[in-house]
């Protein structure tokens, strides 16, 4: 096996510029001076091309550039460790260790396999650790060779990449491959995906193209990457003979591929072995007990045609918004309790002179009041910057759901607009909706090839934006605004009989279904107007604080009833009982999930009836709440703190004893079994 890396191809402790080119550059020059290389420019163009492409950065302080370019005249590793560290474009962080792997321009499978067993190794601590200790570039050649000592020889790369698999003894079974040249040819589709979507992804996709190739079999491969994935044509998946999954995450859409033969492994086997694997699925093609895509059943075959004749479009809103408000909770959360620690500094009146303190003063320039208001204007601010955000989020993550990618940048403008124009909530919803079908839309068009990479960054973002925020602006807005503002002077105008009423409505809701879509919109409906309540315009802070002390009440009954009466609940049901008591107290309902899930006709009801009384208690008192989440733990954004804690107590109760006795006797009567004749014996 001919060595890969010499001493002559090691650099330890030296600064070798301030950027990637910089670095490849030195290291191309490096190859081209041991011989292995014909131009050192040819090299460094093909590197930098490559890296330019995707970086190559890795975490623990790790960058692999690498091409295949025709001035490679033999395969090489080149590695530097540097004294001035590099960005290679890795999350964690600039780059100290270098490994330039060049192969030649026909060497597809060698460079990829070998950058899969370095990325492989240089995972691991110990040997990361023994790279930067090592004293000398002998010490290094001796590690990487550890490392990689068994990747293909030039022999085996000679043999088309497959290494020891493309060869085969006398008297062995013959490989699927040639049991398959005699026959017609054979067309496989792949998928291939890994968590990042970033390196994995393509490597795996053009290393079983390149295998398969070699073998005479036709391979198309779609990859589900972070760049977005499209589809194969449904036609070509109806004329394969098997299927590879290369993936480490779920196929999205897996059930097009429903009945095919499939070789099913992580990604990284895809890079490993391509030609394994490809030989695997023309075995399976053949073999009548292969195991294949499972079929949907019938009922989700029909509900999935019904959805494409779009009789089910109240399921894929319903999927749009409870992705908008998922994504929109984390920009309230946290602004919502700055707010909150804001007023608790500041005092109310902190909202008339926030902008002004943050703008004018410094720790070396305190405003009137002091360190205090300082503190309390800053957090404040910060909090209603981060409010902001809510409709713009919502908006983008709706239209995100139903367009991906390319969705958001049109969803965020018309929730912008939206909230600049005083539609609010209802507004971000519209304008999300919008974006999201018309960005989905416009990337069904068929463009020239040219004009496909400008698609998702330009003409996606730009005609989608024009069309929903030109909607929101000429159209939809004014009216929209309009109903927000009169939806907004009744609720304010609540009080008496009326609020007990809507707190009874929103505890229905927030128990219904633990954490699903009416869950959701009562959750959403207070927290969107959470920033416009004040000192004297409070109702908006009484929704919130009826919403969160609604949501406790479940999660924290079925903890005290596991406790009252663990003879009515299985052993799982009373360890989730135990930990059900911290996600009541911090506001999470979905800790009831387990109960309703084994139990819903009993659970449920006991839940929303203990909802309802929670509710109802709050709004009748003023309970109020300027954070949207935390339970108990934000103790100090509650209003009428004792009414709020007996509100939950008292909800809890009453429904931890409602399921306690619908346990014991709402049960189903057993069926009275018919008398068996009695037939006398002979």
């Amino acid at each position: 096996m001919t060595q890969l890396i010499t001493p002559q191809l090691v650099t330890l402790d030296q600064n070798l510029g301030d950027s990637p080119a910089d670095v490849i550059r030195v290291l191309a020059g490096k190859v081209a001076a041991s011989g292995r290389a014909s131009e050192v420019e040819g090299l460094f163009a093909d590197a930098f091309a490559r890296e330019q492409k995707t970086a190559t950065g890795v975490p623990g302080g790790i960058a692999i550039p690498h091409c295949r370019s025709a001035a490679v005249t033999e395969p090489a590793l080149a590695m530097a460790r540097l004294s001035h560290k590099v960005d290679f474009g890795a999350k964690d962080g600039p780059a100290d260790l270098i490994f330039f792997i060049a192969a030649p321009d026909g060497a597809d499978q060698e460079h990829l396999k070998l950058l899969s067993k370095l990325a492989r190794s240089l995972i691991k601590k110990d040997f990361t650790a023994a790279l930067r200790a090592a004293s000398s570039p002998e010490e290094i050649v001796e590690l990487v060779d550890g490392a990689i000592g068994d990747a293909p020889s030039t022999s085996e790369a000679g043999n088309g990449g497959r290494g020891v698999a493309g060869h085969r003894e006398a008297g062995t079974t013959p490989v699927a491959g040639e049991a398959a040249s005699t026959s017609a040819p054979k067309r496989i589709v792949a998928v291939t995906a890994c968590p990042t979507g970033i390196a994995h992804t393509y490597m795996a996709a053009d290393s079983l193209v390149a295998a398969a190739k070699e073998m005479g079999v036709d391979l198309q491969v779609e990859t589900q990457g972070s760049s977005g994935a499209k589809p194969l044509d449904p036609a070509v998946i109806a004329a394969a003979d098997a299927v590879i999954f290369a993936v480490d995450v779920d196929v999205r859409g897996k059930e097009r591929f429903a009945g095919k033969p499939v070789i099913n492994a992580p990604v990284k086997r895809g890079i490993d072995e391509p030609t394994k694997m490809v030989e695997e699925a023309l075995a399976a093609a053949v073999d009548p007990h292969a195991r294949r895509v499972p079929h949907f059943g019938a009922e989700e075959q029909a509900e999935r045609a019904e959805e494409e004749k779009g009789e089910h479009i109240g399921q894929k809103l319903k999927r749009a918004l409870l992705t908008g408000v998922s994504y929109m909770i984390p920009f309230v959360a946290g602004g919502g309790l700055l707010i909150a620690l804001g007023f608790l500094l500041g005092g109310y009146d902190i909202t008339e002179v926030a902008d002004k303190v943050v703008l004018e003063n410094n720790f070396g320039n305190l405003p009137e009041g002091g360190l205090t208001i300082y503190l309390g204007a800053v957090l404040f601010k910060i909090g209603a910057l981060s409010m902001s955000f809510l409709v713009p989020a919502l908006a983008g993550y709706i239209a995100y759901a139903i367009a991906d990618r390319p969705g958001i940048a049109p969803g965020f403008v018309a929730g912008a607009v939206s909230g600049f124009m005083g539609a609010g909530f209802l507004g971000g919803i519209v304008g999300g909706l919008l974006a999201g079908y018309m960005a989905h839309l416009i990337g069904t068009w068929q463009v020239p090839r040219w004009l496909r990479g400008l698609m998702p960054v330009v003409i996606i973002p730009l005609l989608a934006s024009i069309f929903a925020s030109g909607l929101m602006f000429l159209v939809l807005g004014g009216p929209i605004a309009g109903l927000t503002v009169a939806l907004n002077t009744w609720l304010t105008g609540m009080s008496g009989a009326s609020a007990v009423v809507l707190g009874i409505i929103l505890g229905l809701m927030m128990c219904f279904d633990l954490g699903g879509p009416v869950n959701k919109v009562a959750y959403a409906f207070a927290v969107a107007g959470l920033s416009a309540g004040s000192a004297d315009n409070q109702a908006p802070w009484m929704i919130m604080g009826t919403v969160m002390a609604a949501g406790m009440v479940p999660p924290l009954a079925m903890a005290l009833a596991t406790a009252l009466d663990k003879k009515v609940f299985t052993l799982n049901e009373r360890e989730n009982g135990k930990a059900a008591w911290l996600l009541g107290a911090s506001f999470i309902s979905e800790g009831a999930i387990p109960f309703a899930a084994a139990d819903p006709l009993r659970v449920i009801p006991a839940s929303m009836l203990g909802g309802a009384l929670t509710g109802a208690l709050c709004m009748a008192t003023g309970v109020t709440s300027q954070a949207p989440h935390g339970g108990f733990f934000v103790f100090f954004a509650i209003g009428n703190l004792a009414m709020f804690v007996i509100a939950i107590v008292a909800g809890m109760i009453v429904s931890a004893l409602a399921v306690i006795a619908l346990k014991r006797w709402a049960v189903r009567k057993p069926v009275e079994a018919e008398p068996v004749p009695v037939t006398a014996s002979v």
